[in-house]
């Protein structure tokens, strides 16, 4: 859930709570009012009937009425000193139904005769009213919830501007351009304190790779000269005329293992560059065509092992991709499928606008999924040459294109599938 949503939510739960302790408080301060204001109306209208009821019995005249809403008469009670409110229901003078009625019941002695007055007031009107007003306030807290919903959604989408936008600058980052990215500051001390923090971040990220940029540069030019010279002066001792037969297994033992770190040094500086991206990707590389090279190069191997080979292109798979990264990738998925297979074997390639597949016979065992795209992992399925580096080069490539690798084993077919993501 967004931060702007939850806070919303919150703020949202606690205005609808806040309104509805508001609103009660408002409907029986209201209630209440009423209530007093239809009371004090009945206490006068007594005393005026108790002036009434002395003013005819100075005239020996004994008062008795009855209606809905008012009765007086004596009665045999003692009096009491203050009259008797309440809330009741009752059937109206023109009303054939039940309707509520505020009433007071008083027993007050007119010279020394104790009559009983009741009076009542209907109290429909009142509770049409008090309907129509809460109806109106209901309306009114409904409008000012939306309106302060919409002013805060307002409030924060204004507000935190300033975070997407470095959040649409972190998105877009890339290791070579690190350099030219800046926060800006903002008005809210928070948001100043996180771009800070980043500007400091992708500084020293920045210079991390320019480090590790000039390492691998420098590595690959001060390691393998050296590594040139030895292995040539190897192949000289190999010309030698006095050497021994012990003596050649010996060097040429020795210029095997040197070929293999020269490799492997290659190899590793090769996933030092891809990782640092150090390769430009803005051309499109076709797959097919790449494909189509190898299988040309590796044409003679392909005729000694007397393998089939079968493509099935539907179409092509294009891919931003530096070219010298697409050679690799097709050369070492193509050379293990040839490399790995066995005379007569099967070579398979498929390919859609989505997708480029890789089959082949081999002797070989289904490999280990978990361990297939680890560094020096797949040597210990090979016994020959290999530094293990082949098939982490291929997933690196991938992984820094956009590209999905997968390996898959069924019917004998070891096959590899490259899709776009």
């Amino acid at each position: 859930m967004r931060l702007l949503t939850k806070t919303t939510l919150y703020f949202l739960i606690a205005m609808i709570l806040l309104l509805t302790m508001g609103g009660f408080y408002l409907f029986n301060q209201f209630s209440k009012e009423l209530d007093h204001q239809t009371d004090q109306e009945l206490i006068l209208d007594e005393i005026q009937w108790i002036r009434y009821l002395r003013s005819q019995a100075d005239e020996g005249i004994t008062f008795i009425l009855r209606t809905p809403e008012l009765s007086i008469a004596p009665v045999d009670r003692p009096t009491s000193e203050y009259p008797t409110l309440t809330r009741t229901k009752g059937f109206g003078a023109k009303q054939n139904r039940e309707v509520p009625f505020r009433q007071l019941s008083h027993v007050v002695a007119i010279y020394d005769i104790p009559y009983q007055i009741v009076i009542r007031k209907s109290q429909e009107q009142r509770s049409v009213f008090i309907a129509n007003v809460t109806r109106i306030m209901l309306l009114v807290f409904v409008a000012l919830l939306l309106i302060m919903l919409l002013v805060n959604w307002l409030i924060n989408k204004n507000i935190w501007k300033p975070f997407k936008h470095s959040l649409v600058k972190i998105r877009g980052a890339e290791l070579q351009k690190m350099e030219a990215i800046h926060f800006d500051n903002t008005p809210i001390k928070e948001f100043n304190e996180l771009n800070a923090a980043l500007n400091f971040m992708t500084g020293k990220i920045y210079r991390d790779y320019v480090i590790m940029k000039e390492f691998t540069e420098n590595a690959a030019h001060e390691m393998q000269t050296p590594l040139a010279v030895v292995q040539s002066k190897i192949e000289l001792l190999l010309q030698g005329p006095d050497i021994t037969d012990e003596q050649y297994n010996s060097i040429t033992q020795a210029s095997g293992a040197l070929k293999r770190l020269s490799n492997l040094n290659q190899s590793l500086l090769l996933l030092a560059k891809i990782e640092n991206n150090q390769y430009d990707t803005s051309e499109a590389v076709a797959l097919v065509a790449v494909a189509r090279k190898y299988l040309q190069l590796f044409d003679e191997i392909i005729k000694d092992k007397q393998l089939v080979v079968e493509t099935f292109f539907s179409g092509d798979l294009f891919v931003q991709m530096h070219p010298f990264l697409a050679d690799t990738l097709m050369s070492n998925l193509i050379g293990n499928a040839v490399k790995y297979n066995y005379p007569g074997g099967r070579l398979l390639l498929f390919a859609d606008t989505t997708s480029f597949k890789i089959s082949n016979t081999s002797n070989s065992p289904a490999i280990d999924s978990n361990l297939l795209f680890k560094r020096f992992q797949s040597k210990k399925y090979n016994n020959d040459t290999s530094n293990g580096l082949g098939l982490a080069i291929v997933k690196k490539i991938g992984d820094t294109h956009k590209l999905k690798v997968d390996y898959e084993y069924k019917d004998g077919l070891h096959s590899f599938l490259i899709v776009k993501k």
